[in-house]
């Protein structure tokens, strides 16, 4: 589960490793064609080695890939606070909704009952 927020881990059609040795120029002839073949198939993949490529030093970019990450996962647990704050506050209507109807009966069986008579 924590792989979702990895923004490179789910991808199916190239890992980091391949990516990293395609830009530095070190893939094999058949990683390069398997990679320029995707590039092909896929516009966002052509326009992020394209990205990658115009940002030139791995290093630079492994530094980038590092940040965007600990970006994902911090907004991604905002998101988790907000989410779980806001299940409190509807358990919490959901209580005084449940003691309203305790208290509307407990009241309404009394006017019954004493007023009955």
């Amino acid at each position: 589960m924590s792989d979702l927020k990895n923004i490179l881990a789910n991808s199916k059609e190239m890992n980091e490793h391949d990516l990293l040795k395609y830009l530095e120029g070190n893939a094999t002839d058949a990683e390069m064609h398997a990679i320029e073949a995707q590039m092909a198939d896929s516009a966002f993949m052509d326009d992020a080695i394209e990205g990658l490529q115009a940002i030139g030093q791995n290093k630079k970019i492994l530094q980038l890939k590092d940040q965007l990450n600990q970006q994902l996962k911090k907004a991604s647990s905002k998101k988790e606070k907000i989410k779980k704050r806001r299940e409190y506050m509807d358990q919490q209507w959901l209580i005084i909704a449940v003691l309203a109807i305790i208290l509307l009966s407990v009241v309404g069986y009394l006017l019954i009952h004493f007023y009955s008579k």
